[in-house]
Formats: C-alpha cells, structure tokens, sequence
C-alpha cells in the first residue's frame, strides 16, 4: 500500500510543478467586485474541516503550518514543508442559462522550523490573497444598432509571509506574521456596434498594488486530562495601508468576420495616475476546538470582516461587512495500530457559510459549502514523515433571496507535506 501512495504522490507532484507553470486564472462574476474572490490563509487539511484553524494547534504529533493563526508555529517541533495545487469545476446560471468552466493553479509553498523545539517556530511561504477573473457581456439596442458592451477582468494579488510563534508557559502561545501583499488587477470594458462595420472601443483599467500587511494570533489550552484539551483561539490583521498604481488606457479595434477582436490599431488616451493608497479591511477570527491528541478533533470558527472600510484613492469600493462560520473537524481510527494502513488515515468533514461583503440589487451574496477529505499517511523514515492530504468543497454562492445569479462549484485541493529533522546536530560514538 505504502508503495502504491508513493508512486501517486510522485506523479501528483509532477502535476503541481506543471500547474505552477501554466495557471489559469479564476472565472466567478463575483470576483468582479473589491480585489476579486477573497481565498484566506488557509491550507487544504484545514479546509477539508469546513476551514477551523483559529484553536487549532496540533492534533497528532505531524507538524503542519496553520498561516491563519501564527501562535501555532510554536507547536512545530519538525521541520515542515507544504506545497500544494488547487482545481475548481464551477457552472453559473442566470435566467435559464449556465456556463461551465474548470481551473487549476499552483496553490502555496510554505516552509517552517522550530527554533526551541515545542517552544517557538519560523514559518515563511507563499500563497493567493485575492483572485480576480470574470467575462460577460451584455446587449443592447441603440436607435436601429446593437451595441455589445463587453466585460472582462484577470490578475489578482499574492501573498508572501514570514512569522514567528512562541510559547510561554505550558499552555499560551502568541505569534504574528509580516506580510508583503502584491499583483495587479485589470478590469477591461469593449463596446462594440454589431449591426454597423464601425470601429470599436476598449477600456482598459490597470492597478498595480503592493505593501506590508500584518497579522497576529493568540491561542490557550484547558487541560481535561493527560491527552484531551480545549484550544482557545483568536487571530486577525491589521488595517494596512497598501500602495496602489492605477492606469487607464483607451485604445480602438475592428473585429474579423468571425467577429473575433483584433490588435488595437490606435491608443486615444493613456493615464498614469500618481501613486495612490489602498486602505485594507480589519479581520477578527474567534475559534474553539476540542482535541484528544492522535485520536480526534472537532471545533468552530466565527470570522468578521470590515469590508466596507476598503477604499482605493480615497474612494471606498461600496462593499458591505462580512461575517461566517465554520464546524468541523477530523479522526483516526486507530494511530498507534502495528498494521492496517486505514487505522492511519485522517478523515475530515465540515461546513461553513458566510454572507460575504458583495451586495447586488438589494440582496445579500451568501456563500455556504460541504467539505471533506482525507490525510493519507507515506512511508516514513527515523528521522522523515510524509503526507498526502486530497480535500473536496462542495458550495455555491447567490443571493439570499431567489432568482439573480448563482454559482456552484466543486472545488478539488491537494497538497503535499514534508516533516523532517533539518537543522539537527547528530552525535556519533
């Protein structure tokens, strides 16, 4: 069995450097507004929970990276590596109508190490913040002409990290993370005249953002006896300020007999805007999780965003305060079992919602999904463990009440997890 896993991890680790290579970006109406879909610090073992991270520490003696509350690192005590890829299958449906499409990215790379081993850590990694993709159109008829206003948007913003937790006592960590937030969003709007062999028009919006972030966390364990406790979590970011570069450019074109776009043979106007800030909503997390180590876990989290403190320019982006929740949590049937790979196996399940920050015609945009997955221990060595996580999400996003445009999705996350023993001085007899 342990033969087989390795083989598919090889191959699946091919997969995640070819998609590392050739991304293909997002494709969700919704990421048309504020910085694009918001994807959070959180990897794809903890996602496959229905997203609890804030309380959660350590739950077997595997040490895994948890970004969204950096007081975790303190429980490294092995050297970590993480990488992973994620794929989506979303359809969109609007008046009897629906649009299929599948994506696939590079998701993170994320690296950590004890410093005091079971007493602090360093983590640092890479990761999506925002991911903005859309294409739409929209017709209408002008006197005898019909004119196609057509949309589209691409990019999104990345985010790379260092941080550091550290334990006090047996029971309170803290930890924080310096983070540098970087990407560019563009936003394209094409008018075109269908009816009329007449030259058409194209704006193009560009904005190239980059700045220092932080965030911060806190976590408490209870005692109940020598292997269960309670975690108590919180963890948030600081309100930055990022800098932002914005462009307009607005350029004519014909189109083929196909009516396929060609290259612009003519720029009417071309703006660089001085450099501007783009002021970033406070977040809060609040978690508990209930832990009997190697054996199970189960907890929740409760999130708040102040979206509508999001400005860009000075100009806020019209976006309302989101909250949500998430419960779930995971089990191994039998962790000190001689034989039997499946005694080994960690099964995940959860569910989380959210009323996100988007807010169209006067109904909220809510988002809710079922997830699960499983973390399949590999061969391991003295001094190395490794394992495979695969996580599934089964969601949709709409407005709350009926008819408007919803978007369901499947979306698939596999990642990759080294614990080795880096940075450790052996003695020899």
């Amino acid at each position: 069995m342990y033969k087989k896993i390795n083989y598919i991890t090889t191959a699946l680790i091919v997969l995640c450097s070819v998609a590392g290579k050739a991304q293909i970006t997002t494709e969700s109406p919704y990421s048309v507004y504020g910085l694009g879909n918001f994807r959070g610090a959180l990897l794809p073992q903890y996602r496959a929970m229905g997203g609890i991270s804030t309380a959660v520490n350590k739950p077997t003696i595997y040490s895994n990276i948890n970004m969204q509350n950096p007081a975790s690192y303190a429980g490294i005590t092995l050297t970590t590596l993480d990488v992973g890829m994620t794929g989506g299958f979303t359809t969109v449906k609007k008046d009897g109508m629906s649009n299929k499409d599948f994506n696939a990215s590079f998701n993170h790379l994320a690296f950590a190490f004890p410093v005091i081993t079971g007493k602090s850590a360093l983590s640092a990694g890479i990761m999506p913040y925002t991911q903005l993709g859309y294409q739409y159109s929209v017709s209408e008829t002008l006197d005898t002409l019909q004119e196609n206003r057509r949309y589209s948007g691409e990019g999104g913003l990345t985010k790379a990290y260092i941080g550091f937790g550290q334990q006090f006592g047996s029971h309170f960590r803290i930890g924080a993370n310096i983070e540098y937030l970087f990407g560019n969003l563009r936003r394209n709007r094409a008018n075109e005249l269908q009816t009329f062999p007449v030259i058409n028009a194209k704006m193009q919006n560009n904005n190239s953002i980059g700045g220092l972030a932080y965030s911060y966390g806190v976590q408490y364990d209870i005692p109940l006896n020598s292997k269960s406790n309670i975690t108590l979590g919180y963890s948030g970011s600081s309100s930055s300020s990022l800098n932002s570069k914005a462009s307009y450019v607005l350029t004519q074109y014909k189109t083929d007999a196909n009516g396929d776009e060609a290259s612009a043979f003519d720029t009417l106007e071309h703006v660089e805007s001085p450099r501007a800030k783009l002021k970033l909503p406070l977040m809060h997390n609040f978690g508990i999780a209930f832990q009997k180590s190697n054996n199970w876990l189960f907890g929740a989290d409760y999130r708040m965003g102040k979206w509508s403190d999001l400005s860009i320019a000075g100009v806020n982006q019209s976006l309302q305060d989101s909250w949500g929740f998430s419960a779930g949590g995971q089990y191994i049937p039998d962790f000190g079992a001689i034989s039997g790979y499946f005694n080994h196996v960690e099964y995940r399940l959860g569910y989380t919602y959210d009323k996100t920050f988007i807010r169209v015609n006067g109904q909220d945009i809510r988002q809710r999904a079922v997830t699960f997955g499983v973390g399949l221990p590999l061969a391991s060595s003295r001094y190395s463990i490794y394992k495979l996580n695969l996580t599934a999400e089964v969601g949709k996003r709409g407005p709350s009440g009926a008819g408007g445009l919803q978007e369901n999705y499947v979306n698939l996350h596999l990642n990759f997890t080294l614990n080795d023993t880096w940075f450790k001085r052996f003695k020899f007899d």
